[in-house]
């Protein structure tokens, strides 16, 4: 039986660490549900992990950052996408605008594991949680350009909690209709070159909206594998 650390720390962000100043292991969870913690299927699960991923070793911190009370702005110019070295000549962006985003890349830079609540709005990632990528996919930086430019986060752990309210699998209307995978697939683990897990829970609906109750049952076996499947995955990382 593993003991549970007699130490341990939560924090709340924004915290601005410097990339190279990780001195305990530490985790960032990362919450994008436009629903509070009593309704949310993707919160209650981040949470499972972020849960067993504490308990699995001595002087752990868990970074809790809250996109829907605390939503980081889009990128507040164009030239944030890239490295400062690769931006056209001449360009200055507002001091504000890069503060903003030098918060988002210090956060996610200074996590050795990420878990991410990405439940599925309208097909697609909520919108705090797409600002959220625009922030830390940058060209030179986090992805490379060209040459042999590194990837930090390569090789770190990224654990994607994918929410969806109806069924999306097998002849489901709405199979093939999730743009939201794809998507932290091809940033997360293509470009930023992450070690890419994703747990999936479908249904979430049946336990809010009556048209959809008869998939209760389905959508909680589901909901407890994906628990399991979770905290297993904490224990490994």
């Amino acid at each position: 039986m593993e003991s549970v650390p007699t130490t341990f720390h939560v924090v709340k962000s924004p915290r601005v660490v410097p990339a190279s100043v990780t001195l305990v292991p530490t985790l960032l969870r990362l919450d994008s549900s436009y629903d509070d913690d009593a309704t949310s299927v993707s919160r209650a699960l981040t949470g499972t992990f972020a849960r067993a991923w504490r308990a699995s070793g001595p002087d752990r911190t868990v970074v809790e950052h809250d996109l829907r009370t605390d939503p980081v702005p889009p990128p507040g110019h164009g030239a944030l996408h890239w490295a400062e070295e690769l931006r056209a000549p001449g360009v200055v962006v507002p001091a504000e605008a890069e503060a903003a985003h030098a918060r988002v890349l210090d956060e996610l830079l200074a996590a050795d594991v990420v878990v991410i609540g990405a439940p599925l709005y309208n097909y697609g990632p909520s919108a705090t949680l797409k600002a959220w990528l625009d922030h830390v996919h940058v060209p030179g930086v986090t992805a490379p350009f060209g040459g042999d430019a590194p990837r930090p986060l390569r090789g770190r752990r990224a654990v994607v909690v994918a929410a969806r309210g109806t069924a999306h699998d097998g002849d489901s209307e709405a199979e093939g209709r999730d743009h939201a995978l794809p998507l932290l697939r091809l940033i997360l683990g293509d470009a930023l070159g992450m070690d890419v897990h994703v747990v999936t829970v479908d249904r979430t609906l049946s336990a809010t909206v009556p048209t959809f109750a008869g998939e209760r049952a389905r959508f909680e076996r589901r909901f407890a594998a994906a628990a399991a499947e979770l905290e297993e995955l904490a224990a490994r990382s």
